[in-house]
């Protein structure tokens, strides 16, 4: 048995920092908020939808579905905190870009249907 095999640890392992992609790279921050906001913006609203309509009665759910409008408290606490700013404002981004885009493509869909 060598001495490193038979020295035991005088304490716990240091934490594993982030590697270089997660901690500097200029992209990550918007890339992830951008990303996060188009997925928050889709589930969110089908996940309470489902939810309320498990909970409720069908007239009660689509009573309280505007209530969903409280999502937005999320991004716009993150821009309020500094450390959190940029992917805030990414993850804003990300709402409003793929709000235009479902939008924009429900708009031509249903003029093409009904012209």
């Amino acid at each position: 048995m060598t001495t490193e095999q038979s020295v035991e640890p005088t304490g716990s392992a240091p934490a594993r920092q982030p590697d270089w992609w997660h901690r500097d790279h200029p992209t990550f921050t918007a890339l992830s908020g951008f990303f996060t906001g188009l997925v928050f913006v889709i589930v969110v609203p089908g996940l309470f939808a489902g939810i309320l309509h498990l909970l409720f009665a069908d007239h009660t759910a689509e009573d309280l579905f505007p209530l969903v409008l409280v999502i937005f408290v999320v991004p716009i606490a993150l821009i309020v905190v500094e450390r959190t700013r940029r992917f805030g404002i990414y993850m804003t981004l990300g709402m409003v870009v793929t709000a235009l885009v479902v939008l924009g493509v429900a708009a031509v869909v249903l003029w093409f249907l009904f012209r």
